[in-house]
């Protein structure tokens, strides 16, 4: 018990911990100053704030709303500045550099082609200039003492008619960074049963996919993403816990949509502080990740959008570890669990657990053994 309580992680430890990101929008995370800048570059005045500090504030709070449609327009902005090649290649390179810097190993970061075509360009276009920002983001990450590797996700909007279209395109730079496939936008009146083609030519093509469900709409969205549509994993999911019934002695039972997720181990993309701001959860120590967590779901920890949320990985298993009093242990599983639900290739997969997880894990576990050494050394020299 007493090695349990040292590894609770201090702040520092959960910053240099390897992580793990499978669930984070590119349009959602770009930096305030850089808004800003690009805006100025492209001629948009629509900004509702022209300081970077204030204009962080705005999108934070203009999220902190408990409607998903509302959190939605906030990204009016992001995208009204990535129709360039040149902001597209920034922000993507800077994407890969904070979350590298924020101990990151790997991410896969999702965007939607087909909203940053204003400016004339063409959907291969933007896949090649989000693919070069993060190749240069890698780079610059090493080059500063990180490592990270970055897939992206091509995204298509669930409200629009283009999903096989961005289906072929995913499959077309599969091999040239791109990891797979998603569908995103208000769940609401547009279920995912509407893209089936989409998801039919991506099983026919043995490609990856995972679907936006269960996190405004309910068990049905999961339901159809899963059995309909064939989903590898489910972009948020949290809404699994309607399916979850905790007795008040404490007995759990499961429905047969959630036993079927959990048997299967269908990787859910959870996004804690996301979830609180669209209603989707009311507080992080009533987060359905504590009870997903101790029922052995596959469950992984995201960031979803980290501009309009304010957060990072850190800050996301920081507010976990004060609601859950989670250890590095946890924090090893959840990462353990988002690598093996990545959409690279098993050996790869199996390399970044053993011998960059794994290890960085055990360094930080070790720590409070030395800790503990220097401790009784002190109070020893203290009593001579």
């Amino acid at each position: 018990m007493t090695s349990q309580t040292f590894r609770v992680p201090a702040p520092d430890q959960i910053r240099r911990a390897p992580k793990v990101l499978l669930h984070d929008h590119l349009d959602g995370g770009l930096r305030p100053g850089t808004v800003v800048e690009l805006a100025r570059d492209c001629g948009y005045t629509a900004l509702p704030e022209q300081e970077a500090d204030k204009l962080g504030v705005w999108f934070r709070e203009a999220a902190d709303s408990g409607s998903l449609e509302r959190y939605l327009e906030t990204f009016a902005h992001t995208c009204a500045v990535m129709q360039t090649r040149e902001a597209l290649v920034r922000v993507a390179a800077e994407c890969a550099e904070d979350l590298a810097e924020d101990g990151v190993v790997y991410a896969e970061v999702r965007y939607a082609p087909e909203q940053h075509l204003e400016a004339g360009l063409t959907l291969e276009q933007v896949v090649e200039a989000v693919n070069e920002g993060f190749r240069l983001g890698e780079r610059r990450a090493r080059e500063a003492g990180h490592r990270i590797r970055v897939g992206a996700l091509l995204t298509a909007m669930r409200h629009a008619a283009r999903a096989l279209e961005i289906a072929e395109l995913a499959n077309r730079y599969r091999d040239e960074g791109v990891a797979g496939f998603d569908i995103a936008g208000a769940e609401a009146g547009f279920p995912p049963t509407r893209h089936l083609d989409a998801f039919e030519y991506l099983k026919r093509e043995n490609n990856h996919f995972t679907i936006h469900a269960g996190e405004a709409f309910g068990l049905p969205s999961i339901w159809q993403a899963l059995q309909w549509c064939g989903a590898d994993r489910l972009g948020h999911g949290v809404r699994i816990i309607d399916d979850i019934q905790v007795d008040d002695d404490g007995t759990v039972t499961l429905g047969r949509l959630a036993a079927y997720v959990r048997d299967k181990r269908i990787p859910l993309e959870l996004c804690p502080t996301s979830n609180l701001q669209t209603g989707a959860a009311s507080s992080y120590a009533e987060h359905p990740i504590g009870l997903l967590r101790t029922l052995h779901f596959r469950a992984t920890v995201n960031t979803d959008n980290r501009l309009m949320s304010g957060t990072s990985m850190s800050r996301e298993f920081e507010l976990l570890t004060e609601a859950f009093g989670y250890t590095l242990d946890d924090m090893q599983w959840f990462t353990v669990n988002a690598m093996k639900s990545a959409f690279i290739p098993f050996d790869e997969r199996l390399a970044m657990i053993n011998d960059v997880i794994k290890p960085g894990y055990a360094e930080l576990k070790s720590e409070w053994l030395f800790r503990q050494t220097a401790g009784t050394s002190d109070n020893a020299r203290d009593r001579g």
